[in-house]
């Protein structure tokens, strides 16, 4: 089973850090950072931390796994995370350099209802997933600070 995690990536202005993907053919869309776990990472933390630094040149601290999802042969683990450092333009991860994978761009999103209203997350999940946190107060994001 493959296995990826990801991180909502909260800022101190409680805002958090998407990947806004432009691809040919297909409307714009927004992730949140992160990626596979491979063979060499010690832990799934590890793996988040790597693929944080890879994606946006960024140091956080992880603060708790947030959700999972898992289907036949994948399972995601999305975790809460404060940013601490970050650099668009330092990132390394090698699908910045593969053709044909289109844009990624980092943007801010505010950490609202609204600012997930207006954006279309992907997975439709993990946006449910915050959307329910936020709404109900669970996010925990302002005691995490």
């Amino acid at each position: 089973m493959i296995e990826r995690v990801r991180a909502v990536l909260f800022t101190a202005d409680d805002t958090m850090l998407v990947i806004r993907r432009t691809r040919p053919g297909t409307p714009e869309y927004w992730v949140l950072p992160g990626g596979g776990v491979e063979p060499g990472d010690e832990s799934r933390e590890a793996a988040l931390h790597r693929e944080i630094h890879e994606e946006i040149a960024g140091k956080a601290d992880i603060v708790r796994l947030l959700h999972t999802t898992e289907t036949d042969d994948e399972r995601q683990l999305f975790y809460l995370a404060r940013i601490l450092t970050w650099s668009f333009d330092d990132r390394t991860g090698p699908e910045f350099r593969a053709e044909g994978r289109g844009e990624y761009a980092l943007e801010e999103v505010p950490l609202t209802l609204e600012g997930l209203d207006g954006i279309d997350l992907k997975p439709e999940e993990i946006a449910h997933v915050l959307r329910g946190a936020i709404g109900g107060g669970s996010l925990g994001v302002a005691a995490s600070l």
